[in-house]
């Protein structure tokens, strides 16, 4: 998708989560660090394709998706996407020609341990 193109009716189909990081404290006067609903909106979500793949697969960051969303303020790489129970590093942020239309996002999956 080129910046200005127009999506389909029914690209943007997968529901996807922003997610941020808040400090809290815990009973015991601990802080405590939890990742909490940002905001929840319609993407259109693929997998890397040709030389992005290879390039991602040589450094084994093979879960990596593109998420394509309308623009919104406050998107940053601090977050994580949350897309079929699973969780996602924004390691890049494209806001499309800064035509503030469409935001392209890549996003690694979050291995989690044990």
């Amino acid at each position: 998708m080129r910046a200005g193109d127009a999506l389909g009716i029914g690209e943007m189909k997968h529901r996807i989560i922003f997610k941020k990081i808040i400090v809290t404290v815990n009973e015991n006067g601990f802080e405590v660090e939890e990742w909490q609903d940002f905001k929840a909106v319609w993407s259109k979500v693929s997998n890397l394709s040709g030389r992005e793949y290879y390039q991602a697969a040589a450094v084994q960051a093979e879960k990596t998706l593109i998420f394509l969303i309308r623009y919104i303020d406050g998107i940053d790489t601090s977050m994580r996407i949350q897309f079929n129970n699973r969780q996602y590093n924004i390691i890049f942020i494209d806001n499309m020609k800064y035509s503030k239309t469409y935001i392209e996002l890549k996003a690694m999956e979050v291995i989690q341990n044990g």
